[in-house]
């Protein structure tokens, strides 16, 4: 059951990377050629290994630098992340350990869900919605909701909640 949903999962990240991606020609290239999808393998791994406990945390945060060394890409493996998750291009990704992120999301390359408070054992980092799209450098930062359908600008800071359906520049 665990390697059948894992080909699922596989598939539709590379269904999602092919939907938003104009110049992925096919899923073979994508598969082979996407440091973004990597990345978000790598991190699938990770956050299964953070999920078992304590002692499985020093090898998930091991496999996550060692990923964001290959790819460019710095997920922390507590970070939560829906499906069909995409990441365009990819380098310089940093998305934060408590970091929440819904279905059918793509950042591009640059963005940062940051945190602004320094304090241990809160949640830090931002919540983003379902089907948001943040482009390329923008920053989300401190413990804020974005809601679905919204769209972040290339380069904007947000450090205030957005509200469903709004665009933020």
């Amino acid at each position: 059951p665990f390697i059948r949903a894992a080909r699922a999962r596989i598939r539709e990240d590379l269904d999602a990377a092919m939907l938003r991606d104009p110049a992925a020609e096919t899923r073979a290239d994508v598969a082979v050629n996407s440091p973004g999808l990597h990345a978000i393998w790598m991190y699938r791994l990770a956050h299964r290994l953070w999920d078992k406990g304590p002692q499985w945390r020093p090898a998930a945060r091991l496999l996550s630098t060692l990923t964001r060394a290959v790819t460019g890409v710095e997920i922390h493996p507590g970070a939560r992340i829906g499906r069909r998750f995409f990441i365009d291009h990819g380098m310089g990704v940093v998305i934060g350990a408590t970091a929440v992120v819904g279905d059918d999301v793509m950042l591009y390359h640059g963005v940062t869900l940051g945190g602004r408070s320094l304090a241990r054992g809160t949640k830090r980092h931002p919540t983003v919605g379902d089907r948001v799209t943040i482009g390329a450098g923008a920053r989300v930062l401190g413990d804020i909701e974005i809601g679905d359908d919204v769209q972040i600008g290339a380069n904007s800071v947000v450090v205030k909640p957005v509200p469903a359906g709004a665009v933020a520049t």
